[in-house]
């Protein structure tokens, strides 16, 4: 399991195939072939061990080609760690346990064994790092100190005990900086995740904004040409004069709601820039009183606005526009009531219509009180609609006069 929490913080879409034992990395294209670094490696330990075997001349075996093809295999081996790290580990442990075996001197070529181990300590498979290192001190304790009588080099003497101190303390040192390691790239992987998920979340919200923007302008303002259509169709050949004045209102509530929606799409292809024109609020209300009369609605509007933060004006003046909105669509009352009520806190908004319901969705479209609701919760405030126990629809909303961004 710990295993593969750190493999799934890796790129999407790069699988993990064969067996668990077998250690792969992120997939057979998942990464890099490290041949600089293995290169350089293995050139340093050749030339270690070669300069090693002058020092200890004597001592040791002397470095013959089977030495330098276990130190060449051991390094090679390192090409394959960040595919294979577990196979790579216990590979470059075993070629140097040969090495020691044989009697040859001691040298870099431990290295090998650090660099496979640490690699796979980071890679996530912390058990098989742990047990590699184990296997090469334990093999090299039973060499030292027990089997030295029947291997090469011949007269040698068991090695101190001090020198396993210190070969112990090196594989603590190397499994702490890999350890290290391994969690800074976990958290990396977190932090990167994490940015990922604030974009796609920022990305989500501006997407439902626009699409709030969007349908607060256009219902009401196809309502409006819809209901003034009718009545220019029903007056045409009676009161062509009235006609008239419905096509005007038409051609005026086109313009307005082109104009609103060229604003939004103009935030969209340009985001940092500020709107052309500003944003409507509660002192548009009489405006959009003498709206719903052109459709054939009469408004009675009781209680004045506070003073109030521009998205929250944003907010309340699309909550009651939308409220209008639905009562000329699925209302047969061609009455409304639009009362403003506030304290020092919130803002209270209630639209009341008589009635009664003309069609399925009384009370609004389900994306119309979506929308009120979520501009409301936006700003830490409720809407609550539903039909009165005396016949009609309400809407209530609640907005703070204190938003949540005022706080910060």
């Amino acid at each position: 399991m710990e295993e593969q929490g750190v493999r799934g913080a890796g790129p999407v879409g790069r699988g993990r195939h064969g067996p668990a034992w077998w250690g792969r990395g992120e997939g057979e294209g998942g990464r890099r072939w490290p041949v600089r670094s293995t290169v350089v490696v293995t050139a340093f330990v050749l030339a270690g061990s070669t300069f090693a075997a002058h020092g200890q001349q004597g001592e040791r075996a002397a470095l013959d080609p089977f030495a330098r093809v276990l130190v060449l295999v051991a390094g090679v081996l390192l090409l394959w760690r960040n595919r294979y790290p577990v196979l790579v580990a216990f590979g470059t442990a075993g070629a140097v346990m040969l090495y020691l075996g044989a009697g040859y001197p001691y040298g870099p070529v431990f290295l090998t064994v650090a660099l496979a181990c640490f690699s796979a300590v980071v890679a996530g498979h912390r058990t098989a790092a742990w047990a590699a290192m184990g296997t090469l001190w334990a093999g090299h304790v039973l060499v030292a100190h027990w089997l030295y009588r029947w291997l090469p080099p011949s007269g040698d003497a068991p090695a101190p005990w001090t020198q396993e101190i210190v070969v112990a303390t090196w594989v603590v040192a190397i499994t702490a900086v890999a350890e290290l390691a391994r969690v800074r790239r976990e958290q990396w992987a977190r932090e990167r995740a994490e940015r990922a998920r604030a974009a796609r979340r920022r990305a989500d919200e501006e997407r439902l904004r626009i699409a709030r923007e969007l349908h607060d302008v256009l219902a009401h303002s196809i309502s409006v040409i819809n209901v003034q259509a009718g009545v220019g169709l029903a007056l045409l050949d009676s009161d062509p004069e009235q006609a008239r004045t419905a096509l005007t209102t038409i051609k005026a509530k086109s313009k307005e709601a082109l104009g609103e929606v060229r604003q939004v799409l103009d935030t969209l292809r340009a985001p940092g820039d500020a709107p052309r024109a500003p944003a409507p609020g509660l002192d548009r209300l009489p405006e959009l009183v003498e709206q719903a009369a052109s459709a054939g609605l009469t408004v009675e509007v009781r209680g004045q606005p506070p003073r109030l933060a521009p998205g929250t004006d944003l907010a309340a003046f699309r909550i009651v526009q939308e409220a209008l909105t639905n009562v000329v669509r699925h209302s047969g009352s061609r009455h409304a009531r639009v009362h403003l009520d506030h304290d020092d806190r919130a803002l209270r908004l209630r639209i009341d219509d008589d009635g009664p319901a003309t069609g399925a969705d009384a009370g609004g479209s389900g994306n119309g009180l979506a929308g009120m609701r979520e501009r409301a919760a936006a700003l830490g405030g409720t809407v609550e609609a539903g039909p009165r126990p005396d016949g009609g629809f309400r809407v209530l909303a609640t907005l703070p006069l204190t938003t949540r961004e005022d706080d910060r």
